[in-house]
Order: structure tokens, then sequence, then C-alpha cells
């Protein structure tokens, strides 16, 4: 009786065979529930600090397309008949953006993360603050310059900053989230212009337009370098059991860096990467639509017979609706796990938009819901694509290269879409509505289908070669980055 009473002992403290046997899945439903609360901390801190500072981006740099309409061209470019010179003002900004994106990024990673995204948040409001000194087109050309520079700063490194908190199943609906507010900056942008327009002050309103815009930048810098989280690895933000499991989160289907490193050889990868540049076709095709819409939609509503400060006001539902739509389209990649598809489908929307306008010359309405197609088929495309290649170039430090070299060949079509509506061609601007159908239409969906059919291809390589693999479980990408036998694309 003894031997039975200590052998069902046993069996009770050890939860019996049933119990061990749930065990496992008990385990795993904590795991989840600890990564569920581990990403709700990290969004409460890292996505409101970002997504106002990239808000304040985007202000700061389309609020060129508003202060034209304030009176800017006639204060400072001696009233730019052609509209030229005004072009080269909104396009300065982009040749410094495209030159330090790459060194700016790679740079990066020798950083405290917070210390380098706050401090670029600072040059780049002041720098925009002091626009509304500039008293002719040299000083308008200098201070966008040193806008484009301290811009090509953050962007790129925000990209990667996420990747070190973020899955791949969970990174597309964050860069929307952050990248939609480039679409509230449009919404916001036209309020705040509409709300200028009404104020009587000392100075012109296109002047107090860049210090409202440019000041709470600053501000908004000196609080990322207060809140913003370190690395994982280094974080005090995180518990060191909170800081185990997002380091155990940054390494599935791939391998994070650990410090502040940088691999060579992957940096060297990413240059050589052929799909990188395709991807940087893709995006100087929606940059183009994106520049041109950002700096002008103000002009192109005003051609709709709508005042200049009507016009400023109704720029706000368009924006609105981007939003919407980048949101819905990234969370929907994010649960299916493919994006390519998607791009391709959001560049024929913004295009449609674009045959509208070229199309429908009476119609002021059907105009008008045009504008709505153009800037929710353009933002959702390109937030599509950021997230698509953060996750496909196998390593922390191609990353790191890759996302500004696609992203600094992609604002080349930037410099294009500024100088894309001369005032001679208004109000109807077919020639430049004509280019941008041809750009969002032909080269997107082209390039989109060429770099989806070698994702899929090599996944198919390495399966039939090595087996299927866990799509969650750790790879070692030190060498090879995403040619490692265990890596696998997202389509």
């Amino acid at each position: 009786m003894a031997t039975q009473t200590i052998q069902e002992d046993e069996i009770i403290s050890t939860g019996g065979p049933e119990n061990q046997e749930d065990s496992e899945p008990l385990v795993y439903l904590d795991q989840q529930a600890e990564e569920r609360k581990l990403l709700r901390k990290l969004d409460k801190r890292i996505l409101p600090i970002t997504c106002l500072l990239y808000l304040f981006a985007y202000l700061d740099r389309s609020n060129l397309g508003n202060a034209r309409l304030q009176g800017l061209p006639q204060d400072t470019l001696g009233g730019d008949p052609t509209g030229e010179l005004f072009g080269w003002v909104n396009s300065a900004f982009f040749i410094t953006y495209i030159l330090f994106q790459v060194p700016g990024t790679v740079l990066s990673k020798y950083f405290n993360p917070r210390i380098w995204i706050g401090c670029s948040a600072i040059a780049w409001g002041l720098c925009s603050s002091l626009m509304a000194t500039a008293h002719n087109f040299p000083g308008l050309v200098v201070a966008r310059l040193a806008l484009g520079a301290f811009e090509a700063a953050f962007g790129p490194a925000v990209v990667l900053y996420f990747s070190f908190y973020y899955t791949k199943a969970e990174y597309g609906t964050r860069i929307a989230y952050w990248f939609g507010f480039a679409a509230v900056a449009g919404a916001f942008g036209g309020l705040i212009a509409f709300g200028i327009d009404h104020i009587k002050a000392s100075i012109a309103n296109w002047r107090l337009l860049f210090i409202i815009e440019g000041v709470p930048t600053v501000l908004a810098g000196m609080m990322c370098i207060l809140i913003l989280p370190d690395r994982p690895e280094s974080t005090t933000f995180l518990t060191p059991a909170e800081r185990k499991l997002a380091m155990e989160r940054m390494n599935r289907g791939t391998s994070g860096d650990v410090g502040r490193v940088i691999n060579r050889k992957h940096v060297v990868a990413a240059f050589l990467d052929w799909r990188i540049y395709v991807a940087g076709v893709i995006y100087f095709g929606l940059n183009s639509a994106l520049a041109s819409i950002s700096a002008f939609l103000p002009t192109i509503i005003a051609t709709m017979g709508y005042t200049n400060a009507l016009a400023q006001l109704m720029t706000v539902p368009p924006y609105a609706v981007a939003g919407t739509v980048l949101v819905l389209t990234s969370y929907t990649s994010d649960r299916l796990q493919t994006r390519g598809i998607l791009v391709g489908g959001t560049c024929v929307l913004g295009a449609v938009g674009y045959l509208v306008l070229l199309s429908v010359v009476h119609n002021q309405h059907a105009r008008y819901v045009a504008t709505l197609f153009i800037t929710s088929g353009t933002y959702a495309s390109i937030g599509l694509v950021i997230a698509w290649f953060t996750h496909n170039m196998g390593s922390e430090t191609k990353r790191a290269t890759g996302i500004p070299l696609f992203g600094a060949i992609g604002q080349c079509g930037s410099m294009l879409g500024s100088h894309l509506y001369p005032l001679t061609e208004g109000p109807a601007y077919k020639c430049a509505f004509r280019n941008l159908t041809v750009t969002l239409l032909m080269l997107p969906p082209v390039c989109d289908s060429t770099i989806q059919a070698s994702f899929r291809w090599h996944n198919r390589q390495r399966d039939r070669q090595y087996g299927t693999v866990d799509p969650d479980e750790r790879v070692d990408t030190t060498e090879l980055a995403d040619k490692a036998p265990g890596f696998r694309y997202i389509p």
C-alpha cells in the first residue's frame, strides 16, 4: 500500500502523463502571451515618437506646395513666371537626400539609434525653420540642400530600426503606420496652410508656415533622444527577460547583428544584388508620382475651379483616404505573407487616377475623385515596397545598405516629379499626367513581376535541395546573408 501511495503521489506531483503531454502547448501559450505583452509595450514607446517625427519630416519637405500658393515665388523668386525656379528649389532637397542615404544609414549602425534619429530631427527642424529667413533663390536652395542631408539620416535609419524589434509578420503594418503619417502630413499641411491663410501677421504667410512646421520638429527630436529605446540587446527600457525575447524575435527567419558592427561583405553583397536595383526602378516610378503629388496637389485642385485657400483645405480627403488604404493593404500583406501582388495592384490604382485626370476635362467631381486614387495607390505601393525588401535582404548590414540604395535610386524619381508641372503647361498639365500614367503603369508592375518570379524560384530551389524549413527558425546568415540555404524570401 505504501508503494502504491508513493506512486500515486509521484503521478500527482508530476502532473500525470496527460498533463505532461499538455505542458508544451501551455508553455507555448505562455510565450505567446508574453510576446503580445512585449509587442504592446514596444508599440507604445516606438510608434508614437517615430510616427510624429515622420509627420514633421514630411511636413517640412512638402510644405513648399502650400507655400507656393501663399506667395513664396513672388517674394523670393522674382515671380517665377515659368515655375522652373520653384521646381529646382523643390528638387534641391532630393540631391543631398540621395547622396547621403547609403553612407548615413550604414554609419547609423555605429551609433545609438535614439541619438542618431533624434539629432537628425533637431538638425532638419532647424533647417526648415530657417527657410523662413530666405530672401532669394540661393538662400532657399541652401536650406533645402541641408534639409535633405539631415532627413537622409532619418528615414532609412528608422526603417532599419523597426527591423530590430518587429518580425516579418508585424513589420509591414508598423511601416504602414509610420509611412502613413506622410499622408497625415499632407492632410495636416493643408489644414495648417488654410489656417495660416486667415492669419494677419507682420511677416508673409509662407514664412510663418515654415516656422510653425519647423520648430515642433526640434522639440520632437529632443523627445526622441529621451524616450526611444536603444538596440534590443542593450536597452534599459526592457527587463532582462523581455530583452531575451526581443532578441529571439529579431532572429526569426534570419540572424541579426549584435552590437554596433558592420559586415563589409554584406555591404558589397547589397551593391551586387540586381534585385535591389530593380526595386529602385519601382521606387523611381512611385516617387515620381509621390513627389509631384506632394508638391503640386494644391495646384492641381486649384485648377478645378477652387480658390487657393479652399484648394489647401480640399487636399485633406485624398491624404486621409490614402492613409486608410495604406494600412489596410499592409495589414493584408502581413497576414498573407506576400507583398508583390499588392504592390502591382496599388500601382495600377494610382495610374487609373492619372488616366482620369488626363482624359476627363470638364467633370471636376470625377477629377477630384481621381486624386483619391492617385494618393491611395502611390502611398500604399511605397509602404509595401519598403516592407517587402527589408526582410528579404537576410542580414542587418545588407539591410542597412540595400534599403537606402534602392531608396536613393527611387528619389531620383522625386527630382523628376518636381519638374513635371511648369506653369506654362497649366491648367491642363497633360504632359505631366501622361508621363506619370506611363511611369506607374509600365515600370513598377513589370519590375514587380520579375522580382516576384525570382523570389519564388529561389524558394522552390532551396526547398528541393535542402528541404522545407520553419519560417520562424533562426537561420545563420552571417556569411551568405539572404543566400543562406535556410533563408526563404517573402514573394
